[in-house]
């Protein structure tokens, strides 16, 4: 038998099942500056720009240098950075200590956002 108000009570539960879904979207990287892959001279930082507001404290990056030129068994590297939030709370910022010299280079990212579920990726450009 049909109950008008049991289809009610169904209906709004998935409605409001489906607007919360919603809020707890997984950040997605959106833009990258520099861009992946992009030939660059040395950037002074590197901002990350996600399609939510992040959890500073639990998100990160690591830079790495996996080639230099002319050393073609060179080993990846750690290069010392700062990682912090930017002025927009969608915005990762990477700082490294020093000029980073030519060569190829990795940024291993980890953004959680509201939802509390971890997103990594990983990007690279080459420093002319």
């Amino acid at each position: 038998m049909f109950d008008i108000r049991t289809t009610a009570k169904s209906l709004l539960a998935v409605s409001a099942l489906l607007a919360g879904g919603h809020a707890f979207a997984h950040p997605q990287l959106l833009a990258s500056t520099p861009a992946d892959s992009a030939e660059i001279v040395a950037p002074a930082r590197i901002e990350l720009r996600f399609s939510e507001s992040l959890v500073a404290r639990v998100s990160g990056a690591k830079l790495v240098m996996t080639g230099m030129p002319g050393m073609a068994d060179h080993a990846p590297m750690s290069v010392a950075t700062r990682v912090s939030a930017g002025e927009d709370p969608k915005t990762m910022v990477i700082t490294p200590a020093s000029p980073l010299v030519p060569g190829t280079y990795r940024v291993d990212w980890r953004a959680v956002a509201a939802d509390t579920h971890p997103v990594s990726g990983k990007l690279s450009f080459t420093v002319k």
